[in-house]
């Protein structure tokens, strides 16, 4: 378990470094799946690399970790892309009642964005930036769907 604890550590930090400067046309020139590397770099770690939620990190939390890859299924077959955009970008809690646990990562996105020529990104950059992780994200996530 340490051994792979520490692979995901270097995971992370490695997708995050790499898709910091990358835009998405550049990521795939290149062949780098920007889904998965958001979701290695922020999503693996609880949800797990098969996001079944079985991470050490899930261990650690008050409440059980949502298995991604049955959200269609229960959803009655429809894949939920506007209330998953909604619980990633932070505009919907997980609990209705309970701290939410996991980070707002629209946020986290919105930090990353890659500055412009003038030396900061502007506000619609960022918002640009975060659609486009939130949106790779999402279609990474709707292909670990169990069929």
């Amino acid at each position: 378990m340490a051994i792979r604890s520490v692979f995901i550590g270097s995971a992370a930090v490695f997708s995050a470094a790499l898709i910091a400067g990358l835009t998405i046309a550049d990521a795939q020139e290149v062949g780098i799946d920007i889904g998965k590397a958001e979701y290695l770099s922020s999503c693996a770690g609880c949800h797990g690399f098969d996001g079944k939620g079985n991470e050490l990190a899930a261990s650690q939390l008050n409440k059980p970790i949502p298995d991604l890859t049955i959200l269609q299924k229960n959803n009655g077959g429809a894949f939920p892309i506007s209330r998953l955009y909604n619980v990633i970008d932070g505009r919907e809690a997980v609990a209705a009642h309970d701290p939410r646990d996991m980070p707002v990562w629209g946020t986290v996105f919105g930090i990353r964005a890659a500055p412009s020529s003038s030396g900061a990104a502007t506000i619609h950059e960022r918002e640009s930036y975060t659609w486009r992780r939130i949106l790779a994200l999402i279609g990474h996530i709707s292909a670990m769907q169990s069929k």
